[in-house]
């Protein structure tokens, strides 16, 4: 495919997810492509990454475990797309886009936190429970105010890694540069973490994750912006000043980018101290606005729908653009 089809994949891929979803019969039937990699992933953790190995050899046996993931994933990748050139370039097209749709995350994002708000109605340990299905901090001592900015951030950060990322990939490198993107990630999301046991294991991970995220992220920042400029209440100049000043200071290179965007475009503060076990981690604020509330994940979701419907039309422009060149 080339620069235009890519193009053309990505946005019918994403307008696909956006209505249908993964469909659970079909998960409960076969899987999806995250649990098939995690598959991969747990298994080479759990056959390389032994604690007697020297942290050298941890750090070599991850880069190891990252190129099998990459090779499989290549493999399968090349030997589906492989099948789908013999078929009528609409057919070809139209699968290929169902496949790459599996990629991708904006239903099942918007589902999780609209679950966190409505769990939020009935009651604290309820929004509790609902939240712990989506972040990993300790949420047995958040109040309503940190389960919204917990439920905030998952969505600002997520609407980078799990929409905007797959779906640049998808532009850049067709269907094979999606599937190993989502494989990266999910090797970053269960290998890639400061703790003693993958530190040198999931550095690999981490870091190419870091280089994969590093466009998707701005963009992801860029576009929630743009949305706030058709949103009632929400600020696109605030937003702007919120990534200049705030998005650096975030622990992860990328991350900081589209909740700045999000704190910034909502008025309110996200980031800060937060419990991940017994581990205190003393973030600095994002944004500079109230502390959030129960109302304010509705809103952080109306603005996220309007980022993504811009997604969708920056895709078209740019697909209409080249064909007309």
């Amino acid at each position: 495919m080339d620069f235009s089809a890519n193009l053309r994949l990505a946005l019918l891929a994403l307008i696909i997810e956006a209505g249908v979803g993964y469909p659970a019969p079909l998960f409960r039937a076969i899987g999806h492509p995250v649990t098939w990699a995690g598959r991969l992933i747990a298994f080479t953790d759990e056959k390389l990454n032994r604690s007697l190995y020297p942290f050298a050899a941890r750090r070599a046996a991850g880069f190891a475990a990252l190129a099998l993931l990459f090779l499989i994933g290549w493999a399968s990748a090349s030997s589906l797309c492989a099948g789908l050139a013999a078929l009528p370039l609409w057919l070809n097209l139209g699968l290929s886009a169902i496949a790459a749709s599996t990629l991708i995350a904006q239903r099942s994002l918007y589902a999780h936190v609209f679950a966190v708000a409505k769990a939020l109605e009935l009651g604290l340990a309820e929004g509790r429970t609902a939240a712990a299905r989506i972040v990993g901090r300790d949420i047995s001592i958040l109040d309503e105010s940190g389960i919204a900015r917990a439920a905030i951030e998952s969505l600002a950060e997520n609407f980078s890694d799990a929409v905007a990322a797959p779906a640049f990939w998808i532009v850049l490198g067709g269907l094979p540069g999606g599937i190993w993107y989502k494989a990266l990630n999910t090797a970053d999301s269960m290998i890639g973490h400061r703790t003693k046991r993958h530190a040198a294991f999931g550095y690999a991970a981490a870091r190419l994750d870091d280089f994969a995220n590093l466009l998707p992220a701005r963009l992801s920042a860029l576009l929630i912006m743009l949305a706030a400029l058709v949103t009632p209440g929400a600020s696109a100049a605030a937003a702007w000043r919120a990534i200049a000043s705030d998005a650096s200071g975030h622990p992860s290179p990328n991350a900081g980018f589209p909740e700045a965007a999000m704190a910034g475009a909502l008025g309110v503060k996200l980031g800060g101290p937060r419990t991940y076990g017994e581990i205190l981690v003393d973030d600095q604020w994002i944004g500079s606005g109230k502390e959030t509330s129960a109302t304010d994940i509705a809103r952080a979701l109306a603005l996220y729908k309007r980022a993504c419907v811009v997604h969708w039309l920056v895709l078209l422009l740019a697909a209409a653009s080249i064909s007309l060149c």
